[in-house]
């Protein structure tokens, strides 16, 4: 996967901090698992970042002697920051649609990933076709991947 697109990178949109995250897509609490979408270029990739805090609910339950953040949480991370991808590659005709997860193909979980990471979520649009999307993304935590997957997803009216 080459999702090694710089903020200088033809066609880059720049950053998204978190209140245009939230207009872009209708996660909130405590399911919103990008902080910020550092880079951006339309139709192409986009980078997100997933602040890991020992305050979030899910640490409660998922091992807390030792708590890690679940895979599922990690992929779903990787579909908003594609979500927050295809709200800027459409634009306008965005509004009132939803990204929905279609699939999910070749997920592997390489590190885990603990309260005080900072997740940087790198995704690579691979196909479009009508309403259908594909997406490879990597997960990484100090430069190293920590998860990555293959899905694809629909665009549909909400």
């Amino acid at each position: 996967m080459d999702a090694t697109a710089s903020a200088g990178t033809e066609g880059s949109v720049g950053t998204y901090d978190i209140a245009r995250i939230m207009q872009a897509i209708p996660h909130r609490y405590p399911f919103l698992l990008v902080d910020r979408v550092v880079e951006i270029v339309a139709d192409k990739s986009a980078v997100g970042i997933k602040n890991v805090s020992i305050n979030e609910n899910f640490f409660q339950g998922h091992f807390p002697a030792h708590p890690v953040l679940p895979g599922v949480l990690i992929i779903e991370s990787m579909a908003q920051t594609a979500a927050v991808l295809v709200v800027e590659t459409l634009g306008p005709s965005a509004e009132g649609k939803l990204v929905y997860f279609m699939t999910v193909e070749g997920a592997k979980f390489r590190k885990p990933v603990v309260p005080g990471d900072q997740m940087r979520v790198h995704v690579v649009k691979q196909k479009q076709r009508g309403n259908i999307w594909k997406f490879e993304a990597e997960a990484k935590v100090d430069g190293k991947v920590v998860a990555e997957a293959t899905y694809s997803a629909m665009i549909l009216d909400r």
